[in-house]
């Protein structure tokens, strides 16, 4: 069998889980994912663990924070006066933002609570913070 290694394209079918078995993501009802292994097109947990295996294989990864999206930064947690935000603007929790940085790029912020004065954003990744499971199947490689 032909087993995945650095630099081939492959297709995978997946489902990702937190270790409670909340899913938070799944190919199922779309098309494969593909991706170049090796290439950080993914993360790198899982991008490490498609390498080796063999088409038809499926296997069940747990994948540390610091191998997914990171730790999650505190100081990525900013509280923002109310009146700097437009008043058309969705400030609910868990509404996302997209807002500048300093350095020009743009940057996705989830608002994370609410008072009549600020409210306080978090620019981490959703899943920072957090170890993950994945379920996935190699299809083939290309």
């Amino acid at each position: 069998m032909t087993q995945a290694k650095h630099g081939d394209t492959v297709r995978i079918h997946y489902t990702g889980r937190l270790t409670d078995g909340t899913q938070f993501d799944s190919s199922d009802g779309r098309a494969p994912l593909e991706f170049q292994v090796g290439s950080g097109q993914i993360i790198k947990g899982l991008d490490a663990q498609v390498e080796g295996m063999s088409v038809g294989e499926s296997a069940t990864i747990t994948i540390p924070a610091n191998e997914a999206y990171g730790p999650h930064r505190p100081e990525a947690v900013q509280a923002v006066p109310r009146d700097r935000i437009p008043p058309e603007v969705d400030i609910s929790v868990g509404a996302r933002l997209q807002a500048t940085g300093g350095d020009g790029q743009p940057l996705q912020l989830t608002v994370v609570s609410v008072d009549n004065a600020e409210i306080t954003v978090d620019a981490n990744h959703p899943l920072a913070g957090k170890d993950l499971v994945f379920d996935v199947e190699l299809l083939e490689v290309l």
